[in-house]
C-alpha cells in the first residue's frame, strides 16, 4: 500500500492547508482572512464584480461571500455600487483603502511563498509556478 505522501493530490492539500495556515497568521492583526484576501485580490482585476461572480469564480458559497463582503465593508477595503448595466444589482468593488491594504501585504506574501517554498531553488519555484499555473487551468477559474 502507498503511503500518503505518495499521493500528489494530498501533497498538494497539505501545502495548501499550510499555506493558509502562514498566510492568516499573518493577516491576523489586521482583522483580515484568507478568504477576505482572496476577495480582495479578484476585485483589484476587474472594475467590480456581482456577489454571484465572486462566489463562482472564487469558489465559496454565496452566503459565505454575503458575509466576507459585509466585513471588508465595515474595514473600509470594498463597497456595493449599483450595477452599470442594471441599476437593480449591485457589484462589489474595491476601495483605494483597499487598493492600499494589498500594496501593504505584496511583500508580506512574498514571505510566507518564501517560507512555504524555502526548499526549492529559484528555477525550481519558477517551474512550480508554472506547472500549477497549467494544472490550476484546468478546471479551476
Amino acid at each position: 500500500m502507498r503511503g500518503l505522501h505518495a499521493d500528489t493530490g494530498y501533497l498538494l492539500y497539505r501545502l495548501g492547508l499550510r499555506s493558509g495556515q502562514l498566510f492568516n497568521t499573518f493577516l491576523q492583526e489586521s482583522g483580515v482572512r484568507l478568504r477576505h484576501y482572496a476577495v480582495l485580490r479578484f476585485l483589484a482585476t476587474c472594475e467590480g464584480a456581482l456577489q454571484r461572480e465572486l462566489s463562482a469564480r472564487l469558489g465559496y458559497d454565496p452566503s459565505a461571500i454575503v458575509g466576507l463582503v459585509d466585513d471588508l465593508e465595515k474595514l473600509g477595503f470594498a463597497e456595493r455600487r449599483p450595477a452599470p448595466e442594471d441599476r437593480r444589482s449591485r457589484i462589489v468593488v474595491l476601495t483605494e483603502e483597499g487598493r492600499a491594504f494589498l500594496r501593504d501585504t505584496d511583500q508580506a506574501g512574498r514571505r510566507v511563498t518564501d517560507e512555504l517554498l524555502t526548499p526549492l531553488e529559484p528555477a525550481e519555484r519558477d517551474t512550480l509556478h508554472t506547472l500549477l499555473l497549467r494544472v490550476a487551468g484546468n478546471g479551476l477559474t
